[in-house]
């Protein structure tokens, strides 16, 4: 599991570090704080499997040349070139530094003519054998049919998160007998609600299935194919509480009504209390409260609730980190419905 990450001088980021929770971490801040940034830095630190299972034998400059790529997919700076992600102004070079909980870490450095980063140090990284999965905003194009290969063939400008995604879709079922129990609670739950199932069939091909009856599933609500993809990785073992990487989820109540929200924080959170570290980023007050009413002390929740801010004196973007949610601070989600109902009411007492 992820235990930390430290940004120096990397986009947005002059001097952060945040501590993450081994279960459950939600992100939020107002838009430009920087939560898909950290959310992406995070997610490529962490990707070094990817090539380690590749490859038996991994030099320093496989590694060098893999982050280097990987930066570059993820972030798509302006002409492709790393330098373009040296924080504007800095003269000390970008520095990112990710540690695990196993004592492992990696540190990497670059400025802002650099081709390609430098690894500063790396302890154990190789060790590192947890393969995370991101969640990106836009993932109901993974239910476009042929996605992946038009992606593959054309160079399509998405950043590399979806690919990643498309990929896992397309891995075949693992064994139901080797799922975990609270995989296929989940994948039930999620059946349930939807009122059937999608079946992926390689290539890109979705289909929804009500008893014996298929339909195209781009007929079907974005809500339902959001928590359908959930399940779908949970068939195929890419999100397996206590095996799989930390699972990144970038708004995930993006298209979701509300209603729905309630059974996504109880899977995420029965995910977690097994062992899946999972890092959030939402703007939504419905799904950030339900985190707050439905953790359960006595079965050791543990929710980190970590606010993006700028600084008024210097507009620099800083953290802060809590376990409780009435110490958020900053909180914009819940002061704008605080808002909303001071001026709900002051229109009442006009009438």
């Amino acid at each position: 599991m992820i235990k930390s990450l430290e940004l120096k001088n990397f986009t947005a980021f002059r001097n952060l570090k945040i501590d993450f929770s081994p279960k459950v971490n939600v992100i939020i801040g107002e838009n430009g704080t920087g939560k898909t940034h950290l959310l992406k830095a995070a997610y490529g630190l962490s990707s070094g499997y990817k090539l380690f299972s590749k490859q038996s034998e991994v030099e320093a400059s496989d590694l060098k040349d893999f982050l280097t790529e990987r930066l570059l997919r993820l972030f798509l700076p302006l002409d492709n070139k790393l330098g373009k992600l040296h924080h504007t102004g800095a003269e000390e070079r970008a520095e990112c530094t990710i540690n695990f909980t196993l004592e492992q870490m990696l540190k990497i450095s670059f400025f802002n003519n650099s081709q390609s980063v430098n690894i500063i140090e790396d302890k154990n990284y190789q060790q590192y054998q947890k393969d995370p999965v991101f969640i990106p905003t836009k993932e109901s194009l993974s239910f476009m049919e042929g996605i992946l290969s038009l992606y593959d063939r054309y160079k399509m400008t998405f950043d590399e998160t979806y690919r990643d995604i498309w990929s896992l879709l397309d891995l075949p079922v693992i064994r139901h007998e080797n799922l975990h129990e609270k995989s296929k609670w989940a994948m039930e739950e999620i059946e349930s609600i939807c009122g059937g199932k999608f079946i992926f069939s390689g290539g890109g091909r979705v289909t929804f299935k009500v008893k014996n009856i298929e339909y195209s599933a781009n007929a079907i609500a974005e809500g339902f194919r959001k928590i359908g993809m959930l399940s779908r990785l949970l068939e195929t073992g890419a999100i397996q509480p206590g095996i799989s990487g930390t699972l990144f989820w970038d708004e995930p109540e993006g298209n979701m009504n509300p209603k729905l929200m309630k059974l996504l924080v109880e899977i995420l959170l029965e995910l977690s209390r097994n062992g899946q570290q999972i890092i959030i980023a939402t703007h939504d007050y419905v799904f950030l409260k339900w985190f707050d009413l439905l953790m359960d002390e006595q079965q050791e929740d543990e929710i980190t609730y970590h606010s993006l801010y700028r600084e008024q004196e210097n507009k620099q973007l800083k953290v802060h980190s809590t376990k409780k949610y009435l110490e958020i601070y900053p909180n914009p989600i819940s002061d704008t419905y605080t808002d909303l109902t001071k001026e709900q009411l002051k229109q009442h007492l006009r009438r």
